[in-house]
């Protein structure tokens, strides 16, 4: 355990240059844009590695529980729409509309080839890896606490109702983490094992700040 959250402390995204500027509102109308529709690409394969990794669980116990994951994104609760349409809603907040994010034409290419070798990992190591590998959500809740007060300080401009995917998002990620946590501790239990774990968060993190690198240079932040 001691591992994993010294892997949240030292290579989460929260440390990427880019998101420091985004927090701190530096960032102008275009950039901002620049990360939703960027991000947007991660938020419609999530569901996909989810499924990914539904089909290796090794168990009808563990997919109803992993099932959860899909419907969060793909589908709808109490009326509310899942994570990817949810996403749509930020798009829509910060001056984007569904045709453009939709078509992908902002979506950098090292954002594609980082997501896309996710979901292939999902798809091709054990299942136990690949669950390792969603434990990010164990430092997200914070970050996007964070990040909403931050949007909603910082960048006046942008429609307050657009945050609901944080908001939803939010006791979601605790929950999901919990149990996904619960399943590394208990299947983990080798040395060889838990090193595979650690190193599939490790991937997990470098993705995520290989997207931030991919949409900084898009945009102009980095030259």
């Amino acid at each position: 355990m001691a591992r994993l959250v010294a892997i949240g402390r030292e290579r989460y995204h929260d440390r990427h240059p880019f998101h420091e500027r985004l927090v701190a509102g530096t960032l102008d109308r275009a950039q901002v844009q620049a990360w939703v529709a960027n991000r947007y690409y991660y938020q419609k394969q999530i569901p996909v590695k989810d499924a990914a990794i539904l089909a290796n669980l090794p168990s009808a116990e563990h997919r109803r529980a992993w099932i959860s994951r899909i419907l969060d994104h793909d589908g709808e609760s109490n009326g509310e729409a899942g994570g990817t349409a949810s996403w749509l809603a930020l798009a829509h907040a910060v001056g984007l509309d569904d045709e453009h994010v939709r078509s992908e034409r902002s979506v950098a290419p090292g954002t594609r080839f980082a997501v896309d070798a996710y979901v292939t990992f999902a798809r091709t190591r054990p299942w136990i890896e690949a669950v390792a590998s969603s434990l990010t959500e164990l430092f997200g809740p914070p970050v996007m606490e964070r990040r909403v007060a931050a949007i909603l300080e910082k960048y006046p401009w942008i429609d307050p109702a657009g945050l609901a995917y944080f908001e939803r998002r939010i006791p979601l990620a605790r929950r999901d983490a919990d149990a996904a946590l619960a399943w590394v501790l208990h299947e983990a239990t080798t040395p060889e094992s838990q090193d595979r774990c650690v190193d599939a968060l490790r991937f997990k993190c470098d993705v995520l700040w290989c997207m931030l690198d991919a949409t900084a240079l898009a945009c102009g932040v980095f030259k």
